[in-house]
C-alpha cells in the first residue's frame, strides 16, 4: 500500500511540475489577441509589461488591446504602455483617443501613460487634477 501512495504522489508532482511554468511572450500575446475569455486577456495584458526585453512584440500587442471591449483590459493596456516609456511612442494616437473613453479610470490611465511616454508634450495628470479646497 505504501508503494502505491508514493507512486500516486509522484504522479501528482510530475503533473504539477508544469503548473507554475511562466508563459512565453508569444503565448501571452496569443491569449491577449485571440482568447474569448476575458480573464485570460486580463492576465496576459497585466503580465506582458514585465517582458520589457520583448518590447518590439509587446508594445504593438498592448496598442491593439487599447481597443478591447472590457474596460479593465483597456485600462491595463494603457498602464502597461506607460511602463515602456519612449519605446511606446507609437501608442500616442490610440492613447489620446482613449482620453474620451466612457470609463474614468481608463481615461486616467491613458493620461498617465501619455505623460510617461512623452513628458515634454503631455502634462502630469496628477498635477492637473482638480483639487477640492476645504474652507
Amino acid at each position: 500500500m505504501c508503494i502505491r501512495k508514493h507512486f500516486v504522489l509522484l504522479l501528482v508532482l510530475l503533473a504539477c511540475a508544469g503548473c507554475s511554468k511562466e508563459k512565453s511572450t508569444d503565448e501571452m500575446i496569443g491569449d491577449l489577441s485571440f482568447s474569448t475569455n476575458e480573464r485570460d486577456r486580463l492576465s496576459a495584458v497585466r503580465r506582458l509589461p514585465h517582458h520589457e526585453q520583448d518590447a518590439a512584440k509587446v508594445v504593438p500587442a498592448l496598442i491593439k488591446a487599447l481597443k478591447d471591449r472590457a474596460d479593465h483590459v483597456r485600462r491595463s493596456a494603457a498602464i502597461g504602455l506607460g511602463y515602456f516609456g519612449e519605446e511606446a511612442k507609437d501608442a500616442i494616437p490610440d492613447l489620446q483617443a482613449l482620453l474620451r473613453d466612457p470609463d474614468a479610470r481608463t481615461r486616467e490611465a491613458a493620461a498617465a501613460a501619455l505623460f510617461r511616454i512623452d513628458p515634454d508634450k503631455f502634462k502630469d495628470p496628477r498635477m492637473t487634477a482638480k483639487r477640492v479646497q476645504v474652507n
